[in-house]
């Protein structure tokens, strides 16, 4: 028994498959379909694959964890020279120990600012801590490393989250079942 079954060539599909009609051979134009603002007034749309966030009105997350790190640097820069000075310079040592048991490192510019305007030898201090919190941005701290340790504390965490609510979950239906 044959089968009577035939295979369209591709030209006739779209006699299958009629076209879609075009917008403009539509008869209305509904207004929900349309925006009452002209294009051009309208602020252009952002093609990008990235997440919105939002209340960072002032500054980007990106921005913020740069600002993050930068305070971070002068406390590593400060820690530095206080160790450096503390082997071969014991004055300048106190001298940059007492000033920071009055200043705050919260703030890393304002502490160096208020360090340069402290004395002459307190400005010599500030510089040197400028300039480890330079090198030390630049030179020594390990980008790549920071990013693998963040990627593996979040995947951490939330691992450890998700487990332990559905191990709290399971043993509290595991008391109601009984």
């Amino acid at each position: 028994m044959e089968s009577s079954a035939s295979i369209l060539p591709l030209s006739q599909l779209p006699s299958v498959f009629p076209q879609k009609p075009k917008r403009s051979n539509l008869p209305y134009n509904p207004s929900w379909l349309s925006n009452s603002k002209p294009r051009a007034s309208r602020p252009p749309r952002m093609h990008c694959h990235k997440m919105y966030v939002p209340g960072f009105g002032e500054a980007s997350p990106e921005a913020k964890a740069a600002n993050n790190l930068h305070s971070f640097f002068t406390y590593v820069a400060v820690s530095i020279v206080c160790a450096q000075l503390e082997s071969y310079n014991t004055e300048a040592y106190e001298e940059l120990m007492e000033f920071l048991s009055r200043n705050s490192l919260n703030d890393g510019d304002q502490f160096c600012a208020n360090l340069m305007r402290e004395s002459s030898r307190h400005k010599g201090l500030a510089l040197r801590i400028l300039e480890v919190r330079s090198a030390y941005c630049k030179n020594d701290f390990e980008w790549d490393n920071l990013q693998r340790l963040a990627f593996k504390m979040v995947d951490e965490s939330n691992t450890r989250l998700m487990r332990d609510y559905v191990l709290e979950i399971s043993h509290v239906e595991g008391e109601q079942e009984k």
